[in-house]
């Protein structure tokens, strides 16, 4: 058995010292110096502890404690700040937990708006002028007006000769 097991059958070894499945752990005791001198200690502790009584409640213990509850019953509330703070003081945060994850969602979308905003910011298409306008309106019309009249060629008929001169 080595040092690290016999030590964690200490607790054991002082509860039921004569347990035959601990026979491994008593004779590691007796060939290592270092676990049996920790093993002592530990055996001196628990002996301490044996000895050790504790004081007995006043006997006005009982009546104290109910004329202190009847004065914490009968004080006026705390302010809201106060309520604030001792909420926040000592409670676990699982009350929180649902609005701290709605703030931060709420900043997560003002971060990523104002973002989205800023990035398309440097990026504005210019203006173009009245006379630009215009001159593309004309090239709109241009178009227009050509694409007609191969609409006409197109709807013409298709023998010239047969049809006399209109005069």
């Amino acid at each position: 058995m080595n040092c690290k097991d016999c030590q964690s059958v200490f607790l054991d070894l002082l509860l039921d010292p004569a347990a035959p499945s601990h026979a491994a752990a008593r004779s590691h005791l007796e060939s290592c110096p270092e676990c049996k001198r920790e093993f002592k200690s530990l055996e001196a502790t628990f002996a301490l502890l044996d000895t050790w009584k504790a004081p007995e409640p006043s006997p006005y213990f009982d009546q104290k404690l109910a004329v202190r509850l009847r004065e914490e019953q009968a004080k006026a509330p705390e302010g809201w700040f106060e309520r604030l703070r001792s909420r926040l003081l000592f409670n676990t945060g699982r009350q929180l937990r649902p609005a701290l994850a709605g703030a931060l969602a709420l900043a997560l979308i003002v971060g990523g708006g104002t973002f989205a905003n800023l990035s398309s910011f440097g990026h504005s298409t210019p203006q173009a002028s009245a006379a630009v306008q215009d001159l593309q309106i004309l090239d709109k019309n241009d178009q227009a007006l050509q694409t007609m009249d191969q609409l006409l060629q197109d709807a013409g008929p298709a023998d010239d000769t047969a049809t006399p001169p209109a005069s």
